[in-house]
């Protein structure tokens, strides 16, 4: 069951990872090259070099759980901004292969 939502931390491994690295292996990755814990509940993102593999890995009670996708054509779009934490929507988007070029929020009545 895919148990992933908005109230998750995802953050993006910035350099490209290689895809037959384990759990094991992708927590040696968390860390000691980003600093932070694996089991910490937080969902850690890692792409191939060419951008059309994809693994989540995640620590829920009890365990790691690795969710792992394979493009068979195009490439996963990284988000502009090189930020190493993503939001969910951002996480989603590139998921999805969209990429926003341009987008403009309008302005909402905002009671203080």
């Amino acid at each position: 069951m895919f148990s992933l939502g908005s109230s998750h931390k995802f953050y993006l491994y910035d350099n490209p990872c290689d895809m037959r690295k384990s759990f094991d292996g992708l927590c040696g990755l968390i860390s000691s090259v980003m600093g932070r814990q694996a089991i910490s509940g937080e969902v850690f993102v890692f792409l191939n070099r060419s951008r059309t593999h994809i693994k989540l890995l995640h620590w829920e009670s009890g365990g790691f759980v690795l969710y792992y996708k394979r493009l068979e054509q195009g490439t996963f779009p990284v988000p502009k901004d090189p930020k190493q934490e993503l939001s969910w929507s951002e996480l989603v988007l590139m998921i999805e292969g969209i990429q926003v070029v341009k987008s403009i929020q309008k302005k909402r009545f905002y009671l203080p």
